[in-house]
């Protein structure tokens, strides 16, 4: 049994994220909806193959999450409007955003226009500002480009635990929007209720209080724990409880 990849829960309260398990080649999901029981030791990490449908084809090479055979890069990644649009999908109509992750980190970032909720839903954004919408991906990338050298493109699952607990900064979101004429705004909630900043560990063991973008968060023996799914891509899994002592609180630290 492996974890051979996760499901966000993009489409709001009526979805629901997932762990994608593969048993002898059969592929299943694990529901990652709050109150829900994971039970699962991680043992050995390896290439999580590939997943066609309902079926899984393994991997046994040592990298992870994926092999050098399985890892698949998207041609739009790093673009900054310099392209000569190679995918079809890259001449759909695209938005560009502002996403803020509390308590005040900022990036800007381009969809197509049709899944600008859907995506920001995927990143774990607590706001969000619509900036524009244009003709296309090479248009996009290259306003992205040039909003990126003072706003920032990434934010790293890290940085996104870190504020699980906190509320926007209302003051420097507000102040990094006088500089556009948002189309329009948005506000998320994930529905976590945290008073501290959980700690960050893998882990498949607890009981699952949300996931904010592709961070699972679990509560376990009066700790509670933010789990960056895609560190458990690639991971056997066995039933039963890890047998190592995890810290309990980040609370010191703050």
């Amino acid at each position: 049994m492996q974890v051979v990849g996760y499901e966000t829960a993009a489409g709001g309260e009526t979805d629901q994220a997932a762990l994608v398990i593969a048993t002898d080649g059969t592929v299943s999901r694990e529901p990652l909806g709050p109150g829900h029981d994971l039970s699962y030791a991680l043992g050995e990490r390896h290439c999580a193959g590939t997943v066609e449908g309902d079926r899984h084809v393994a991997c046994s090479r040592s990298k992870a999450p994926y092999c050098e055979q399985h890892t698949s890069r998207w041609a739009c990644a790093r673009c900054r409007g310099d392209c000569d649009l190679p995918l079809e999908s890259c001449r759909e109509e695209h938005a560009v955003y502002l996403a803020a992750f509390a308590p005040a980190t900022f990036k800007v970032g381009v969809t197509r226009s049709w899944r600008l909720e859907t995506r920001l839903r995927e990143q774990g954004a607590d706001r969000a500002a619509h900036l524009r919408t244009v003709a296309d991906g090479r248009i996009a990338r290259q306003i992205e480009a040039d909003i990126a050298a003072t706003v920032g493109d990434r934010v790293r699952v890290p940085a996104k635990v870190r504020g699980l607990h906190r509320s926007v900064d209302e003051e420097a979101w507000e102040s990094l929007l006088g500089g556009f004429d948002p189309l329009a705004t948005y506000s998320f909630e994930y529905g976590l209720a945290l008073a501290d900043r959980p700690m960050a560990e893998t882990l498949a063991t607890g009981t699952v209080r949300g996931t904010q973008g592709r961070v699972l968060v679990l509560d376990r023996e009066g700790g509670t724990y933010a789990v960056d799914m895609r560190d458990l891509v690639g991971y056997e899994l066995r039933a039963g409880e890890p047998d190592r002592n995890l810290q309990s609180s980040l609370a010191a630290f703050e």
